[in-house]
């Protein structure tokens, strides 16, 4: 492909100003618009935007590629902006890079799949090439920038006479756009360089791209997975040596993997019944390179990413039930098994609405740790997984009679999605069994022992510890209650911040809601300390870039942070969990200190609430509510920029990755 036939020098602009990444895409857009590639300059600087929210379109060494794909594009085009001054607040895959050179693609909504995704990884791969990129910056004019596009054209083209290997390569990202074709080419080109055949197959946002055939397989030397989500279809390489990366790293590092590959592989994919549509990995694995912490960072990472839409969908259902029921003054009452059958039928569509958001709820936890597990040992991992969630989620309680059992939240699943999924694996590696009983391995023994196991976990382990959690923190409320107001102020606000709705938030409601009910002390405290976590870590992933220069947080946490906000107003405090299971020793302290500060204020300023409405429609109740206000500000704010500051310092030093 000629990138030249995308372009002309009316396109090509030496002379933008601009400082922010909003100016330098609406001038682009505008450039594009006039040369009429654009029906509507407004719709897709729209759907550029929209992009911008997915993922990181900052690349590093002074690069950018924003792109959309929209039907206000007539053309497929793309317009560059060489900056006369860097732009250092450009999400990047870098976090040093320092944006100078940007390329915006216009993608007719027809070519998404073709056009759009072939473009992209034609730029990135050439952009690559460091002897290319200072031809374009040291390019004159827009003509001298158009030659020098496509001056390594032939070059670029040339193949080997002759492979000596072949190695066979997954890439897959979260978004399944950019970086999965990124990584693929750069891992290409670095083959070439080296006489070695590269094949990758794609696993993005349109699929399974260049699929692996079984031919290519039986030939291939080694494969390479570079993804930061769980492959699919790992059985298929079963036998050869692996590496196992983020998607990232080949850009920098293709060379090097292909070495490793080769030469000093992670391991050997094992894969137990041919039929299963996935395996563990078998050595050392992954953990090899990226290190224990590293490889249960990335299963949880897959664990957060398919419950966030979980999540998100009971937040809606029961905040639609809510909202509905607020014309009728019913917001608390709807729940009532009274409304279930009520003669106002739309009184009961709210009711079973609002349940049936409670129900979905039920399975976050469950959700969350299958695919935990399925990221260790994919799909011999996820039945142990899911039932490991179930006891998080403390469904086991109902059907063995115990009425005051404590769930064990998002530790409980955490622990058990983990152990799960390396019980599963480790079963997986080790048992060995003849070609006609290899159905009996995934299908019988891998699920009856993990299980089994994580029965074993919960009962003696899991659930007794967090019981253990809720009597001490019942005993010290208890006692804490002649200890004066801001000191009981700051135990229940820590207690219901500690875990967002778990057996130790639970065991404080219980009691804070008693003292309310018999007069001793108000749940100013305790309905602070619900609404401040959510709403602070979404306040978060909406401020970072205008606080420190940069994003914080993933595309799937500023998904959540969004929604974490509505939810916070609506005091469902769940849609903070995500950020707890990523990053708990960072996100617990601060919430319970932000919880704690916003309460405490409160109470100081003179704000008092009796009665148990900590969502928006409860503030009316509250006497003096602008110091309410005033402490759930001061509270979501600390929380917001304590979450920033760390996390930007932590980034910085390359401590954490988003």
């Amino acid at each position: 492909m000629e990138l030249k036939q995308m372009t002309q020098p009316s396109l090509i602009r030496f002379d933008l100003s601009e400082t922010t990444k909003e100016d330098v895409i609406w001038k682009l857009t505008e450039t594009l618009y006039e040369q009429g590639c654009l029906s509507s300059k407004e719709a897709y600087y729209e759907t550029v935007l929209e992009r911008e929210k997915v993922s990181p379109t900052g690349l590093e060494a002074g690069l950018a590629i924003p792109h959309g794909k929209s039907n206000a594009v007539k053309k497929a085009a793309f317009a560059v902006a060489r900056l006369e001054k860097p732009i250092t607040d450009w999400e990047s895959i870098d976090p040093t890079n320092q944006v100078e050179l940007v390329f915006l693609l216009a993608i007719p909504e027809g070519e998404a799949g073709s056009t759009h995704l072939n473009l992209l990884s034609e730029l990135s791969t050439r952009l690559m090439d460091k002897t290319y990129y200072q031809n374009l910056m040291a390019a004159k004019n827009p003509d001298q920038f158009l030659t020098a596009l496509d001056a390594t054209s032939e070059e670029s083209a040339e193949e080997p006479g002759e492979y000596s290997k072949t190695v066979l390569a997954i890439t897959a990202c979260a978004a399944g756009i950019a970086h999965t074709y990124m990584a693929a080419e750069a891992l290409e080109q670095a083959g070439k360089k080296r006489g070695v055949r590269v094949l990758s197959e794609k696993q993005g946002a349109n699929g399974l791209e260049d699929e692996h055939t079984a031919e290519m397989i039986a030939e291939a030397d080694a494969v390479i997975f570079a993804t930061d989500i769980s492959p699919k279809g790992k059985e298929r390489f079963e036998g050869l040596p692996y590496v196992q990366v983020r998607v990232a790293e080949p850009l920098a590092k293709g060379d090097e993997l292909i070495d490793r590959a080769l030469n000093n592989p992670d391991g050997v994919v094992e894969a137990g019944d041919p039929a299963e549509s996935s395996t563990s990995l078998n050595g050392n694995g992954s953990n090899k390179k990226t290190g224990f912490l590293g490889e249960m960072a990335q299963a949880i990472l897959t664990g957060i990413s398919y419950m966030i839409p979980v999540i998100v969908a009971a937040g809606l259902m029961m905040g639609i039930a809510k909202l509905g029921a607020i014309p009728f003054g019913l917001v608390n009452e709807i729940n009532d098994i009274s409304y279930a059958t009520h003669d106002n039928e739309l009184y009961v569509i709210l009711h079973h609405l609002d349940k049936f958001g409670f129900m979905i709820f039920q399975f976050m936890y469950p959700i969350f740790a299958a695919f935990t597990a399925y990221a260790l040992a994919d799909r011999v991992g996820i039945v142990a997984g899911f039932i490991g969630g179930l006891f998080a989620a403390g469904i086991h309680f109902r059907f063995w009679g115990i009425e005051d059992g404590i769930p064990s939240g998002f530790f409980g699943a955490l622990i058990l999605g983990l152990a799960a999924g390396y019980i599963a694996r480790f079963l997986n590696q080790k048992i060995k069994l003849g070609k006609n009983f290899q159905a009996m391995k995934p299908m019988l023994i891998i699920p009856a022992i993990s299980v089994l196991s994580i029965f074993f976990l919960n009962f003696y382990i899991v659930d007794p510890v967090f019981g253990g959690l809720n009597e001490l923190l019942r005993n010290t409320i208890e006692a804490s209650q002649e200890s004066g107001d801001i000191i009981l102020s700051t135990i229940i606000a820590a207690a219901t911040a500690f875990d967002l709705g778990g057996p130790i938030n639970k065991a404080a409601g219980a009691i804070a809601i008693g003292l309310a009910a018999d007069q001793i002390f108000p749940l100013t405290a305790r309905v602070l300390a619900i609404v401040i976590p959510p709403i602070g870590l979404g306040l978060a992933t909406v401020l970072d870039r205008f606080i420190v220069g940069r994003r914080v947080f993933d595309a799937n946490l500023r998904v959540t942070g969004n929604t974490s906000i509505l939810l916070g107003l609506i005091a469902i405090s769940e849609g903070a969990i995500p950020f707890m299971l990523r990053n708990p020793l960072i996100t617990i302290p601060i919430n319970i200190l932000g919880a704690i500060i916003g309460a405490v204020t409160a109470v100081l300023l003179g704000a008092v609430q009796w009665y148990p409405l900590p969502a928006f429609w409860g503030w009316p109740l509250v006497e003096n509510i602008f110091a309410y206000l005033i402490g759930l500000t001061v509270g979501a704010m600390f929380i917001a920029l304590a979450n920033i500051f760390i996390r930007y310092a932590l980034i910085k030093r390359g401590r954490m990755t988003i």
